[in-house]
């Protein structure tokens, strides 16, 4: 059985530990029309511009499915709206939609490498950003555009693609964490004061942070990276959208 160091509430959360993990058993411990709280849940509840996970519950030879997932004071199951929904005590056999995961891991690791490539190349930090499935945007504090920045961008980025870099995911003590240079490449600290453990990811040898999505195992998983238009938003930030492909 697959057991997470990590929890939200009453919930053992199993994909911070276990990226790859798509099915697994969990009991119910409350249930309703709006909401559905399991002792385990590899659902990945949206954070940090990455959207929630779909997926189904399949017990007693019926099926329920998760439209997304939101954290409050327990991690909450969105079930569809008129699915039967298990009473408390079942146990389940849950499954994340595996297409839509990966495509979300491959989008959000993208991200992180545009992010270190801008950094290492710029000095930019970020200040937003948000993915959908193989496209997203990242905002950066980037005064003048230079010459050809658009295809500089996308050349470096997919260098670092067929670099094929290991992507490592670990935890550190919030006052450890904190002394790695650059941890926070956003322009703001958004870890919360609260976050004692600080989930890190390291593309090794480019990018290193402060994260709690979820991320494909290295670069070359990502796929090709195409910067489809840079973007004037005002006040020296520059948007930059991508698209993933294969």
């Amino acid at each position: 059985m697959t057991t997470g160091t990590h929890s939200h509430g009453r919930t053992a959360r199993l994909e911070l530990d276990d990226q790859s993990l798509r099915d697994w058993d969990a009991v119910v411990l409350e249930a309703g029309p709006e909401r559905i709280i399991l002792d385990r849940s590899a659902f990945y509840p949206g954070g940090g511009g990455q959207p929630p996970d779909h997926g189904v519950l399949l017990w007693q030879g019926v099926q329920t499915r998760i439209a997304g997932v939101r954290k409050s004071d327990d991690l909450e199951l969105i079930p569809v709206e008129g699915d039967p929904v298990p009473p408390a005590g079942t146990g389940v056999r849950c499954a994340v939609e595996d297409d839509r995961r990966t495509a979300l891991m491959r989008t959000h690791s993208g991200l992180h490498l545009l992010c270190g490539v801008v950094f290492r190349d710029y000095g930019c930090l970020v200040t937003g950003g948000n993915m959908e499935e193989m496209s997203a945007r990242m905002d950066f504090d980037l005064r003048e555009v230079p010459p050809g920045f658009k295809q500089a961008v996308e050349d470096a980025c997919n260098l670092e693609v067929e670099a094929d870099r290991r992507i490592e995911v670990t935890s550190l003590p919030r006052a450890e964490a904190f002394e790695i240079p650059d941890i926070i490449r956003t322009a703001t600290n958004l870890v919360p004061p609260e976050v004692r453990e600080v989930r890190i990811v390291d593309i090794v040898g480019l990018d290193t942070q402060a994260d709690g999505g979820t991320h494909v195992a290295s670069t070359k998983q990502i796929g090709r990276i195409t910067v489809a238009k840079v973007e004037n938003k005002g006040r020296g930030f520059r948007r930059l959208r991508i698209k993933i492909s294969d």
